[in-house]
């Protein structure tokens, strides 16, 4: 079993309390709204770390993040996004 963590909305601040709760996960979602790129700095410490872009992603270090992203995950597909409209 492949344990994944997900976070979203950290709006540039991970807190002591996230980050002990995705220690042991084998790959980290941030679903968006990540606020600055030392959040995943700091959570690809923890695993790998696949991440999309939120409404607050606007500067040009989050232009690089895609609006949404597919991982698979022992044969399970997992469609990551944060701005649930952009599925119209």
């Amino acid at each position: 079993m492949t344990i994944v963590g997900v976070i979203s909305d950290t709006h540039g601040l991970l807190r002591p309390e996230a980050i002990e709760a995705l220690r042991g996960a084998a790959r980290i979602l941030h679903a968006g709204d990540i606020g600055a790129p030392e959040i995943l700095k700091a959570l690809v410490k923890i695993a790998p770390v696949t991440a999309v872009r939120g409404n607050v992603d606007r500067e040009s270090w989050a232009r690089s993040i895609p609006l949404n992203d597919v991982i698979e995950v022992e044969e399970v597909s997992i469609y990551v996004l944060h701005i649930w409209k952009s599925l119209t």
